[in-house]
């Protein structure tokens, strides 16, 4: 293990963005949701947005638009009737995911954890709170990197 080379020149500006992704979290937690899916593929985007802000994936565009395919998809791959075995579930598991990432690449919609958001609403299935939540953190974060990349630097 060995420390950043970056880390003693800028470490405030890395406690500054860890913090500010952290305050992003908190206010979108409480005000939103608990929902596990939520907050896994949430605390992923924060973390693009917040250590990589010049990554094609912090882009507005691919967070919201992947995010919203991964719900989309996800919830329709919940309604799948054999969920209750193992090899079906599995396999529907990772088409979901596969299909998502297949729809992210081809729409221009890159976003790494949207494929978690597939994966979650696959598995805990369509709710109009998961679908309030993840919608709204994910136009909150969007908003947030749009509005403070000029503030912020690339961390990794």
């Amino acid at each position: 293990m060995k420390i950043d080379p970056q880390f003693p020149a800028h470490w405030k500006q890395y406690l500054i963005q860890s913090g500010y992704a952290a305050l992003a979290v908190f206010i979108i937690t409480i005000i939103l949701s608990s929902n596990p899916v939520v907050i896994a593929s949430i605390g992923a985007t924060a973390f693009i947005v917040f250590a990589m802000p010049e990554n094609v994936a912090a882009q507005p565009k691919r967070i919201i638009g992947g995010h919203l395919l991964g719900f989309f998809i996800g919830s329709c791959f919940a309604v799948f009737p054999f969920m209750d075995i193992l090899f079906f579930k599995a396999v529907w598991f990772a088409a979901s995911v596969g299909v998502t990432i297949l729809l992210m690449v081809i729409l221009d919609f890159e976003h790494p954890p949207a494929a978690g958001t597939a994966l979650g609403m696959t598995l805990v299935g369509y709710s109009s709170s998961s679908a309030t939540a993840i919608i709204a953190s994910v136009f909150i974060l969007a908003f947030i990197g749009y509005i403070a990349k000029p503030f912020l630097r690339n961390l990794v």
